[in-house]
């Protein structure tokens, strides 16, 4: 199976150019202690980032940050992956609601830092983040971002060639690295890639969802009235 793309300059095969980003950037051939930290949500772009870890070969921790406000069909898909860690927070959603004395709006939006991104600090954190995923992505995401602690001086390489490498092996050590390897894909590419390889996914997307993150997101649109309905 092979996910190609015409481009400028011929053809490209997308599963074959995720699986090299993954490889190139194998966190263990830099000399760090701890293969990639793999934040997985539960969503059809975590479960791509799992099969293509799976046939890149390398060594990697599935892990899920429980945020006690996602759909009860996310919980149990989560539960069901092999080797899946999940990390539970010290507060719950509604703790922190409580906390806040308001609920998390599109503006204030501090559930995320406190439930969903509260792990995996110093490791080298693969995600599925892609750019079709919104504008602000497109233009701010890529294959490979080295963050350090300036957040200004953010690096971000979107070419995996030897000086690409040479740049993250400067800085390897310093901020936090992201790799995101199916950046470029589409929601289509995504779909094939796991229909190929018979993942049934999230059940919430065969009830008509086309996300699976936390009920009631501000961030989620109309849709989030259909969750609180459910």
């Amino acid at each position: 199976m092979a996910l190609i793309e015409n481009t400028l300059y011929g053809r490209v095969d997308k599963v074959k150019t995720a699986i090299k980003r993954i490889q190139d950037f194998d966190p263990l051939n830099y000399g760090l202690d701890e293969p990639y930290y793999v934040a997985y949500s539960g969503g059809k772009d975590s479960d791509a980032i799992r099969i293509l870890c799976e046939l890149a070969g390398v060594e990697y921790d599935l892990v899920h940050n429980h945020t006690t406000a996602d759909a009860p069909e996310t919980v149990r898909y989560v539960r069901s992956i092999p080797g899946i860690q999940i990390d539970y927070p010290k507060l719950s959603m509604w703790r922190l609601i409580v906390k806040h004395k308001m609920p998390p709006t599109r503006w204030a939006r501090y559930c995320c830092s406190a439930l969903k991104e509260r792990s995996g600090s110093g490791r080298f954190t693969m995600t599925g983040v892609r750019w079709a995923e919104s504008v602000k992505r497109k233009n701010n995401r890529g294959a490979v971002e080295i963050l350090p602690s300036n957040i200004q001086n953010k690096l971000i390489l979107n070419a995996d060639n030897d000086e690409s490498r040479k740049v993250l092996e400067t800085c390897v050590m310093k901020g936090q690295r992201v790799v995101n390897p199916i950046v470029d894909w589409t929601d289509a590419d995504v779909w094939e890639l796991l229909d190929h390889y018979g993942c049934q996914s999230n059940p919430l997307y065969q009830c008509g969802f086309s996300r699976v993150g936390c009920v009631g997101c501000p961030m989620a649109g109309n849709s989030r009235f259909r969750e609180f309905r459910r």
